[in-house]
C-alpha cells in the first residue's frame, strides 16, 4: 500500500507590501555615502512619517522618529543609514583620478566597476574604474588592485577638463549598481549595509501603527549616520536621546560562501534566521527576553560570539550615559562591502517580526539590573 506524501507546510504570508519593497528599492538605489546621507535620510523619513508623532534631525544627519513622546521611559531601536565610498584623493595631468576610502570600501572589486562622482553643486558625473587589458599584463607579474593604484577615468584627457566638470579633490564617489531581486529568494544591491537596517525598524513602526498598538514607552526609530567611519553617528544621538535600552539591528557576515573560515567568523546562513549576539556590549537579560520572544513566536535565530566588541553601533548604545542596556539582531549578508550584497527575504521579515513583538511584550517595569 503506498504511504501518502506529507504535504509541505504552508509559508505564512509575506508582511511586505508592494509599498514597502517599491520603498526599499528606492532607498537602496539612492546615494547615501558616510557624511553625505541627507538624500537617504529624506526619503527614509517620509516613508516613516506615517507611523510617528513627531521626528528630530541632528546637527550631522541621524534622524529619529519618534512615537509616545512625553513617556518617561525610552526605547531606542536603530540601524545606520551611509554606504562606503570613495573621495577624489588626486587629479593627474592626465585627467586621470585617484581615490581615497571613505569607510571600509573593498579595493579589489573596484576595476571596471561603473560609478557616480557627487560634485558640491549636485552634479553626478559618470565614471569608471579603469584597469589595464589582461594583453598587457605578465604571468606571475601582475599586479592586484591596491587603494594606490586604483583609478577613475571620467573621459577628460586633461587635469583642467577634469577641474572644468566640476569635480575637485574632496567630491565623493559612489558605485552605481541597483537593487535586484535573485530566484525571490533574496533582496540585493550596494548598501545593504545597512540601509536593510533603516528599511526594517520603519516597517516596524508602521506595522504597530497599522496594528494600532499602543506601548508603554516612548519608541525612538533611529537612523544613524557615519557607522562606517566608527559608529559616530550613534555616539552623537544616543548621548540626545538618553535611552533607556535599546535594540540595535545591523548586517553579519553569511560564512556558507567560498574563501571564509567559519572557524574564526563563526557558522551563519541567510535563511536560518536572524543572528542574535552574545558579547560584553550586549545585555544578557535583555537578549534573553529577545531569546524567549523568539521562541515564543517560533522565530527562527542564530547565535554569535563577540569578542571585545560588536562592530556596530551596539558598542556606542552600550557604553553610553552610565551604561545603555542593549541587544543586537544581525541580518545574515552574503558579499558584505560588495556592490552585490544579498539577504534573505524570509531574514528580513523574521527580523522585523522579532524587534515588532519584543517591543509588544517589553516594559518599562523590565528589571535591567544583575544583582
Amino acid at each position: 500500500m503506498a504511504t501518502k506524501k506529507k504535504a509541505a507546510p504552508k509559508k505564512s504570508a509575506s508582511i511586505l507590501t508592494a509599498e514597502d519593497k517599491n520603498f526599499f528599492e528606492a532607498y537602496i538605489n539612492n546615494p547615501s555615502p558616510t557624511g553625505f546621507e541627507a538624500e537617504g535620510q529624506k526619503l527614509w523619513l517620509n516613508y516613516l512619517k506615517p507611523a510617528i508623532d513627531k521626528y528630530e534631525v541632528d546637527n550631522y544627519g541621524t534622524v529619529y522618529g519618534i512615537v509616545n513622546p512625553d513617556a518617561p521611559f525610552k526605547v531606542a531601536i536603530e540601524a545606520h543609514a551611509d554606504e562606503i565610498s570613495w573621495f577624489v584623493s588626486y587629479i593627474t595631468d592626465l585627467g586621470l583620478i585617484y581615490v581615497k576610502r571613505n569607510g571600509g570600501s573593498d579595493h579589489q572589486i573596484a576595476p571596471s566597476k561603473r560609478v557616480w562622482i557627487h560634485t558640491r553643486d549636485g552634479k553626478k558625473i559618470p565614471a569608471v574604474f579603469g584597469w589595464p587589458a589582461i594583453h598587457t599584463r605578465k604571468d606571475g607579474k601582475e599586479q592586484a588592485p591596491t587603494t594606490t593604484n586604483i583609478f577613475l577615468d571620467c573621459g577628460a584627457t586633461t587635469k583642467k577638463e577634469v577641474e572644468e566638470m566640476g569635480i575637485h579633490v574632496g567630491c565623493v564617489i559612489t558605485y552605481q549598481d541597483e537593487f535586484f531581486v535573485l530566484n525571490n529568494r533574496y533582496f540585493g544591491g550596494r548598501a545593504l549595509d545597512n540601509r536593510a537596517g533603516g528599511f526594517m525598524i520603519a516597517k516596524v513602526a508602521r506595522m504597530l501603527k497599522e496594528n494600532k498598538k499602543k506601548l508603554p514607552f516612548a519608541l525612538y526609530i533611529v537612523n544613524s549616520v557615519q557607522e562606517e567611519v566608527g559608529l559616530r553617528g550613534a555616539e552623537m544621538v544616543v548621548q540626545s536621546i538618553r535611552p533607556n535600552c535599546a535594540i540595535v539591528t545591523d548586517v553579519c557576515h553569511d560564512t556558507t560562501t567560498p574563501m571564509i573560515d567559519k572557524v574564526i567568523e563563526g557558522d551563519f546562513k541567510a535563511g536560518k534566521g536572524p543572528v542574535l549576539t552574545v558579547g560584553p556590549a550586549v545585555h544578557n537579560k535583555l537578549l534573553d527576553f529577545v531569546i524567549t520572544t523568539a521562541k515564543g513566536n517560533k522565530i527562527p535565530y542564530q547565535i554569535d560570539a563577540a569578542s571585545r566588541s560588536t562592530g556596530t553601533d551596539t558598542d556606542a548604545f552600550a557604553y553610553a550615559n552610565g551604561g545603555v542596556p542593549s541587544v543586537l539582531i544581525s541580518l545574515p549578508l552574503r558579499y558584505m562591502h560588495t556592490t552585490v550584497e544579498m539577504i534573505s527575504i524570509e531574514d528580513t521579515e523574521n527580523v522585523i517580526k522579532l524587534i515588532y513583538e519584543s517591543l509588544l511584550k517589553l516594559s518599562p517595569k523590565f528589571n535591567f539590573k544583575y544583582l
